[in-house]
C-alpha cells in the first residue's frame, strides 16, 4: 500500500528545496509545490491523529484504513501503530527538552491536558542523513566545570555557593549548577549571555566549535537561558548513519542538519530553553537525569540481526517495545535482496536509488520518496530487485520493536 507522508512546515525547518524533507515530499507526491520561502521541517509517516499519512488514490488517511481491518494490515485489534516515522531537515536548534516516562506521561496528561495532551511516554531515535549536529545527556563533570572555570560570566551567574561545589568535587555539583542556571532572573541571564557575546564578539575562532554553536544560538534566540545549555549538554557531531537513542528523561536538543526519527505516538515534550513555547522547566528539572556521560557513550548502534542472510540490512532496536528501525543500505553490485517484514506491518521509506519490490504477488516500483505501508498481510520475506544506477539504494524500514 502507497501512502503520502504528512509535512510539517514548523518554523525551523530548512526553507524550500534546500530542505530535504521538501524534496523528499515532492518525490513522494508529485502535485505537491514547494514554495522556496517557505519551511519543510518534518515527513510525518504513520497514524498519529496530529497528522496521519494518505493512502494514495484513496480519500483516506492510514488511520482510517487501519482501523478497518486492523488484523489484516498490524496483525491485531489495537487499531493504532505505537509508532510514528519521520524525516526531519533543521535550520535551527529545537527546543531543549525531556520527554517523560510512561508513569510521568500519565500523571502530567491527568494534571495538565492541556499542555501533555496524551498518556504515552516518547522515547526518540534519530539516524543522521546528513551531517548532524545535536545536544544530549549532561557532560561528564570535568568537563563543565572546565567551561565554567573557563568563563567568568558563568561563574557570576552562577554564584560563589555553586563555584565552591565544583571546587569541592561535589557530586550534586551539575545538578545545583543546572538548577540555579534555569532558576536565574531573566536579567541575569541576559547579562550574562550579552556579555559573553560581547567578549566574543570578532574572535570566535578563539573559542573554536563551541564559540560558532554560541554565535549560531545567539543569534536565533537572543538571551534565552538555553544557549547556556551548550555548556553542560555534550555537543554532538553525527556523521550520516550515526544515531543517538533519547530516553526518558535525557535532556536534548536537535540543532541542525537532516535525520531519520522514529518514537513512541506521542506528543509529551518538557520543554526549558530555545523556544518561544511554554517553558516547564521546574518539571525537567524534577525529571532530568544527571549522568554526566561521555558525548561518545551517546551514539546507539544498530546490530545484525541475521548477518549471513542480510547482511546489508542494520536494526537499530531500542530498549522498548514501540518501534525499531532497519536501514537497508545496498553496495552497487547487489541485484537482489531479502526485505523482512514483520508480523504486526511496517512502513519503508526510500532515500535513494530505484527498485522492485514484490508484495503479494504484486511489482511495486520503488524510487526516492517512495513510502509503503507492508500490512501483515502482505507476508514476512519481501524480494527486492535493485536496478543499476549511479546512486546507491537506501531504504529505512519502521516496525514495532515485537519480533516473534
Amino acid at each position: 500500500m502507497e501512502i503520502f507522508g504528512n509535512v510539517k512546515c514548523y518554523e525551523w525547518g530548512k526553507l524550500g528545496r534546500q530542505s530535504f524533507v521538501a524534496q523528499l515530499a515532492q518525490a513522494n507526491n508529485e502535485l505537491l509545490e514547494v514554495e522556496e520561502n517557505s519551511p519543510y521541517a518534518e515527513l510525518w509517516m504513520g497514524d498519529h491523529v496530529n497528522g496521519p499519512a494518505t493512502v494514495k488514490g484513496e480519500s483516506k488517511g492510514l488511520d482510517e484504513a487501519i482501523r478497518a481491518d486492523p488484523i489484516g494490515m498490524i496483525g491485531t485489534s489495537d487499531g493504532r501503530l505505537p509508532f510514528l516515522l519521520k524525516v526531519l531537515s533543521i535550520r535551527k536548534a529545537l527546543s531543549v527538552q525531556v520527554h517523560p516516562d510512561k508513569v510521568e506521561a500519565e500523571k502530567l496528561h491527568r494534571q495538565f491536558p492541556d499542555v501533555y495532551k496524551d498518556p504515552n511516554h516518547k522515547p526518540e531515535l534519530a539516524i543522521a542523513l546528513t551531517d548532524f549536529q545535536a545536544l544530549c545527556g549532561f557532560r561528564p563533570y570535568g568537563e563543565i566545570d572546565g567551561f565554567i572555570q573557563e568563563y567568568p560570566e558563568l561563574q557570576k551567574l552562577l554564584g560563589e555557593s555553586v563555584l565552591a561545589k565544583f571546587h569541592a568535587k561535589d557530586k550534586s555539583a551539575v545538578k545545583i549548577a543546572y538548577e540555579r542556571l534555569m532558576h536565574s532572573a531573566p536579567e541575569d541571564v541576559k547579562r550574562c549571555i550579552d556579555d559573553i557575546a560581547k567578549r566574543m564578539d570578532g574572535q570566535e575562532a578563539m573559542f573554536k566549535e563551541m564559540g560558532h554553536l554560541f554565535i549560531r544560538l545567539y543569534t536565533d534566540f537572543g538571551c534565552d537561558v538555553g544557549v547556556l545549555s551548550i555548556y553542560f549538554l555534550n555537543y554532538l557531531q553525527l556523521k550520516p548513519g550515526q544515531a543517538i537513542y533519547l530516553a526518558a528523561n535525557v535532556p536534548h536538543a536537535y540543532l541542525d542538519g537532516d535525520c531519520i526519527e522514529c518514537m513512541a505516538c506521542s506528543d509529551n515534550v518538557v520543554r526549558a530553553g530555545l523556544t518561544p513555547k511554554f517553558k516547564d522547566v521546574d518539571t525537567l528539572l524534577r525529571l532530568v537525569s544527571y549522568d554526566c556521560l561521555p558525548g561518545e557513550s551517546m551514539l546507539f548502534q544498530p546490530k545484525l540481526l541475521q548477518p549471513k542472510e542480510k547482511p546489508y540490512t542494520r536494526t537499530f532496536l531500542p530498549p522498548v517495545p514501540d518501534f525499531a528501525v532497519a536501514e537497508v543500505r545496498l553496495p552497487a553490485d547487489v541485484r537482489e535482496y531479502g526485505v523482512s517484514n514483520p508480523a504486526n506491518g511496517s512502513i519503508l521509506l526510500v532515500i535513494s536509488g530505484k527498485g522492485t519490490l514484490m508484495v503479494g504477488g504484486s511489482e511495486v516500483k520503488l524510487k526516492m520518496g517512495k513510502i509503503l505501508f507492508l500490512p501483515t498481510s502482505a507476508g514476512k520475506n519481501l524480494q527486492l530487485m535493485v536496478e543499476n544506477t549511479n546512486e546507491p539504494f537506501l531504504a529505512f524500514q519502521a516496525m514495532s520493536n515485537q519480533f516473534e
